[in-house]
């Protein structure tokens, strides 16, 4: 019967104690690396396409800012006026779906002496709503409207499209960037005295840039006849990208 030395007696056991340790580390799976299979020379090209679209689509921020001595006469005056404000926004024909509260803030107004703590002299409440007005001819009358009912506050607006319009001008900025990458290439394999073979990947990435917003309403008295001057502009839609082609002869 053959003998077996200590050492190998002595690894089962050591085994077996680190098994019930949990000394053993984990195995990780193995991980891979993408290998794409070229006989060529790889040439990455970046190219950049724009479109341009008018917006339809408008959004604004409106609210009401009010003062009172005590916390729930401030709360009280400010739904009041809110409530106006919210009517006239509904009679302007803008649906539920497209207005939504952003903040409705009660703050305390301090007044502040020298060596002394501050002391509280009333309270503000404001309440503020996102308006989506998607009929942007009517946006000057919309705003003078907010305003003569009530609203004294008015930041934007802001324009944007319709997503299925969006989507649609990416596209054309898409295909110009393909057309780009691709010229780009077949110039670069003719210098090389090469040919472009194929496309190996691509990799997109693009921005959106709407006109700045218009800059706050001025409050004061204008002809009825007279409404708010609104500029949309055009929006700015570009696509990024990143292009791998094979080149060989």
């Amino acid at each position: 019967m053959p003998q077996l030395s200590p050492r190998s007696t002595l690894r089962p056991l050591v085994l077996a104690a680190a098994l019930a340790l949990g000394a053993v580390p984990a195995v990780s799976p193995a991980q891979t690396t993408p290998y794409v299979a070229t006989e060529g020379t790889l040439l990455n090209v970046s190219a950049q396409a724009e479109a341009r679209r008018a917006p339809d689509i408008a959004t604004l921020s409106t609210g009401v800012v009010t003062q009172a001595a005590d916390a729930n006469a401030a709360m009280r005056a400010n739904a009041e006026q809110m409530a106006k404000v919210v009517a006239a926004i509904k009679a302007a024909g803008i649906a539920d779906r497209d207005v939504q509260t952003s903040g409705v803030n009660l703050n305390p107004q301090y007044q502040y002496g020298e060596n002394q703590p501050p002391k509280i002299t009333g309270y503000q409440a404001i309440n503020n709503v996102n308006v989506t007005v998607r009929d942007i001819a009517k946006l000057g009358k919309i705003m003078d409207a907010l305003v003569a009912t009530g609203a004294n506050q008015i930041n934007g607006p802001t324009f944007d499209l319709d997503d299925a319009k969006k989507e649609a001008a990416y596209d054309e900025a898409r295909r110009a960037a393909v057309e780009k990458a691709q010229a780009r290439a077949e110039m670069y394999a003719k210098t090389l005295g090469k040919k472009v073979r194929r496309i190996v990947s691509i990799s997109e990435g693009g921005s959106f840039a709407p006109p700045r917003p218009m800059p706050m309403m001025a409050m004061k008295a204008m002809d009825r006849a007279e409404s708010t001057s609104i500029s949309p502009g055009e929006n700015v839609l570009s696509v990024n990208l990143d292009v791998v082609f094979e080149l060989g002869n």
